[in-house]
């Protein structure tokens, strides 16, 4: 297990240096942010010196080189709309939005295990078609359409929870619904279609046969056995959580990464930019990490070599 967990550690270097080359090179593309740095009555002069100052006017390899140097020593540059070190505000914001995603992931997991077993268990009955239907809805529906809906109900209209900002548990609610719905709806197929598979393996006909109460072979033997793509589906959501923060942060004021990298990238702020890729593409890297290992906790059959 540690080989294996050191092999998959190793493996993540030369992907996180791809994600490097990539987020450095659309910067690069992205034009020269110096115009936005100076005053609009700056003229070209000054334009062209403060290229120089900051090595914008050098080939993109010698730029490039630069970047991966003071990127290994944790240094992203500094943002010049809040005049500090990227990296430290980049991960000022992190908790908010791991907040916000962790009461997200609860919220579908809540939502969809009771839905996806109920609907495996009663297959083709009227609740296993409205469970279908409402996981298609909740996967169609926009993340900044539900937002806004539930912030005109719920906060303006019946004036239970507040319209926006960070703070309290009633902050978080509407937030977290809007980004765990999408979750649960993807979650709550993929449970409905391993549930239907595994409870029609022999070894659950056969606890079945014995007497065995109905609750006790679904959850116990079927539920269990059905939790390993669930797994992966969770993982896999955690790019999907963090991504789809990006726009509900921005719909409720809520201060986390995706707000303040929509921000930067209006700005172009590119400091704060290529910080806040890294940090989701290492957050995401890890939740495929850990994956893994709970892949070994639900199933000891599988072994890593």
């Amino acid at each position: 297990m540690i080989k294996f967990l050191l092999k998959r550690v190793l493996e993540f270097i030369p992907v996180l240096l791809i994600i490097s080359f990539i987020v450095f090179s659309l910067v690069f593309v992205a034009g020269n942010p110096v115009a936005l740095m100076l005053p609009e009555d700056a003229s070209q002069e000054d334009i062209e010196r403060l290229t120089v100052a900051l090595g914008l006017d050098q080939p993109f390899i010698v730029q490039y080189g630069k970047y991966m140097l003071d990127l290994v020593q944790g240094d992203f540059g500094k943002s010049f709309r809040y005049n500090t070190d990227a990296l430290p505000l980049v991960l000022e914001r992190l908790p908010a939005t791991l907040e916000l995603a962790a009461a997200s992931m609860i919220i579908a997991i809540i939502i969809a295990i009771p839905l996806g077993v109920w609907s495996a268990t009663r297959k083709n009955s009227s609740l296993d078609l409205l469970a279908t239907g409402g996981a298609v809805i909740g996967k169609a529906m926009p993340n900044f359409w539900l937002g806004i809906m539930l912030i005109l109900l719920f906060s303006v209209t019946l004036g239970w929870f507040p319209v926006s900002g960070r703070g309290t548990i009633a902050h978080l609610i509407l937030p977290a619904i809007t980004l765990g719905t999408g979750v649960a709806a993807e979650m709550t197929r993929l449970i409905r279609s391993s549930m239907v598979e595994i409870l029609s393996q022999d070894y659950v006909r056969t606890a079945k046969s014995k007497g065995l109460r109905n609750f006790f072979v679904v959850y116990k033997h079927a539920f269990r056995n059905s939790l390993i793509p669930v797994v992966t589906i969770t993982a896999l959501q955690t790019s999907t959580l963090v991504g789809g923060a990006l726009i509900t942060e921005t719909v409720f004021s809520w201060p986390g990464l995706g707000q303040l990298l929509i921000q930067a990238v209006n700005t172009r702020d590119m400091a704060i930019v290529q910080a806040s890729v890294f940090t989701i593409a290492i957050l995401v890297i890890f939740m495929n990490l850990l994956a893994d290992v709970v892949y070994r906790i639900l199933d000891p059959r599988i072994k890593y070599s």
